[in-house]
């Protein structure tokens, strides 16, 4: 099968034919017909986060059609359609997974990082953490929603029902949280990159109460804020943002050095936590609200072969929204 593959962190993905896997007890084989690519992508590939496998198949927001079940699979048929997220594999017997907190198994392997992904015609997942894709979705629409949008949708949770939510690093996911947070009546306060007046437009168009550059302080306070950025300095930029008790919310797996601040800024217990993956109920739960709300997602297709210049405008921040590779 045709694959773009990962040979050195620094270096551009190579296309090559790499051996069709075949799915062991459990897992189910997938022809993926749409990868979205993802920020965490850059971060692997640019060595932020360690290669756990080289050669290694990129991609972790994948979605196609079950060709072939391994021993024992039976949750899926052949021919049914099935996303496959970041969370591959836990233990199921440590103390986060007996306490529903799988995203923190400490024995997990991830999609597209310790596992080969989705930059290919076919790939294998353990068929627990594969979900339906509700049917009102097309592959390429659908793709983003399993990352950005489950990533976003558990962020949005951490702000325990907040009213006032800021969004710093308004990209993929933060185009999902918006919309989930509209629908119930949230307000968003959506920054940006300084002078990014375009993105600012889209996030109006959304139905953000405001807009502004992330080096500004909005017009109220608010209950929290999430940080999609990986920008460390929009940490205490947030918490002099939010009011007493409110929290930020730092979405990305990777993020650059926090800077020192002073303690007022974080007393009056107000919070800053971490996102950590995601678990099957997060996944669940979203995928049974995306088509209700509707969410839409705003997508840019690339052929397999294009994934460089996909992650290359990822980079860039050349378009808005998610880049999706098209297969078949």
């Amino acid at each position: 099968m045709r694959a773009m593959v990962m040979i050195a962190p620094g270096r551009a993905l190579l296309e090559q034919d790499v051996p069709q896997p075949e799915p062991t007890p459990g897992q189910v084989l997938v022809r993926v017909g749409a990868c979205a690519v993802c920020r965490t992508d850059l971060q692997i590939l640019d060595g932020e986060l360690g290669a756990a496998r080289l050669p290694l198949i990129l991609g972790h927001e994948i979605v196609g059609q079950v060709a072939a079940l391994g021993d024992g699979a039976t949750r899926f048929k052949v021919g049914d359609r099935v996303g496959i997220p970041w969370l591959g594999w836990t233990c199921g017997r440590c103390r986060y997974c007996e306490s529903g907190r799988e995203n923190l198994c400490e024995s997990a392997l991830f999609t597209g990082y310790t596992l080969n992904g989705g930059y290919a015609e076919y790939t294998v997942a353990d068929e627990r953490y594969c979900f339906s894709i509700p049917p009102a979705y097309s592959d390429v629409a659908a793709a983003p929603l399993l990352c950005a949008g489950l990533i976003g949708y558990r962020c949005l949770l951490k702000t325990e029902g907040a009213e006032n939510v800021g969004i710093y690093g308004f990209g993929g996911a933060a185009d999902i949280v918006a919309q989930i947070a509209i629908h119930e009546k949230r307000k968003i306060f959506a920054f940006t990159r300084p002078g990014d007046r375009a993105t600012q437009e889209f996030a109006t168009s959304l139905g953000a109460s405001w807009t502004g550059a992330s080096n500004e302080l909005p017009p109220e306070k608010l209950d929290a804020a999430i940080i999609f950025a990986s920008a460390g300095e929009l940490v205490p930029q947030a918490l002099k943002a939010i009011a007493p008790g409110g929290c930020v919310v730092c979405g990305g797996i990777h993020m650059s050095e926090i800077p020192a601040f002073s303690y007022d800024l974080l007393w009056r217990e107000r919070k800053i936590c971490s996102v950590a993956n995601l678990t099957r109920r997060d996944g669940e739960e979203f995928l049974a609200l995306a088509p209700i709300i509707p969410i839409r997602t705003e997508t840019r297709t690339f052929r397999l072969e294009e994934a460089n210049a996909a992650l290359g405008q990822l980079r860039a921040g050349a378009f808005r929204g998610s880049a999706v590779l098209v297969l078949h």
